[in-house]
């Protein structure tokens, strides 16, 4: 019922051109289905029959060759002519009532204008193989504080609240947990800009960070790197390369050792570091 639901949205839209971000066969086939005439997107396997035109993917091995996934899209904008920015680092804003609603709650936390503030994110909503173990996020805030002195904020989406339970009730930090405080989107923007560092796995808030420029500590598992090898300036990322590597499961079907290989001594040296280099 989705599927022609967005048929249908898309249809009511009567859009002229359609240029289709997805790789899958149904996403094409929806704008198709909806009448839209003038479709483009990367020509791969059997939707470039329902396409006027594309760029087509470079290959490697029996698959396609991992680029950036902000130059992969903006590479169908090329092959189309358009004038594409010099700069294409995210921009990201922030309403007055979100920032105010966001001083709000920093005060209601006691974090204050000279604290040094630490963002850790555990989650991912990819699955649990890109989530290094909760026990390390523990350590690891226990270092940073020990380090710094700082107010350690624990990033909680939905469904990762017992994650959070679990790095709050074993570390020996103080950390102060949003999960409670239900953080959205929205409200996450304001947080992650105030931070001076974010530690996280690969998922979506590392690119908030990014556009608020702020460092960014990213310990990456089972996804292979080129895929987000863009505006890195700030960005540290930290893996461990196995004979699995990358594999792109959601669940580890091993031991997970692409992440219990990388150690709470580790981040916080390359933390160090990423400061050090920025500072």
């Amino acid at each position: 019922r989705g599927f022609f639901t967005l048929v249908q949205t898309i249809r009511c839209l009567h859009p002229e051109i359609a240029i289709v971000l997805p790789n899958s066969l149904r996403s094409t086939l929806a704008v198709w289905l909806a009448g839209v005439k003038n479709i483009y997107s990367y020509r791969r396997n059997y939707r470039s029959l329902l396409l006027r035109g594309g760029p087509v993917p470079l290959p490697e091995g029996k698959g396609f060759l991992p680029v950036p996934m902000v130059e992969y899209y903006l590479n169908i904008c090329r092959w189309l002519g358009l004038d594409i920015p010099e700069q294409t680092k995210p921009t990201l804003y922030i309403s007055a009532s979100i920032a105010e609603k966001g001083r709000q709650l920093l005060e209601n936390y006691g974090i204050h204008s000279e604290d040094m503030v630490i963002g850790l994110n555990p989650g991912a909503k990819f699955g649990s193989s890109k989530c290094w173990p909760p026990e390390y996020f523990a350590q690891l805030a226990e270092l940073f504080v020990a380090r710094w002195n700082c107010k350690i904020l624990l990033f909680v989406g939905p469904g990762e609240e017992d994650i959070a339970k679990s790095i709050s009730e074993t570390s020996q930090a103080e950390i102060i947990n949003t999960g409670p405080d239900k953080v959205d989107l929205s409200l996450l923007k304001y947080l992650v800009k105030r931070c001076q560092l974010l530690v996280t796995n690969d998922t979506g808030p590392r690119h908030y960070a990014v556009a608020f420029n702020v460092p960014v500590v990213v310990v990456m598992g089972p996804t292979d790197p080129r895929y987000t090898a863009a505006n890195l300036e700030k960005t540290l990322v930290l893996r461990q390369e196995l004979d699995c590597s990358p594999c792109h499961q959601k669940e580890c079907p091993r031991n997970h050792e692409c992440m219990l290989m990388i150690k709470p001594e580790t981040v916080f040296d390359g933390s160090k570091r990423l400061l050090e280099k920025v500072n």
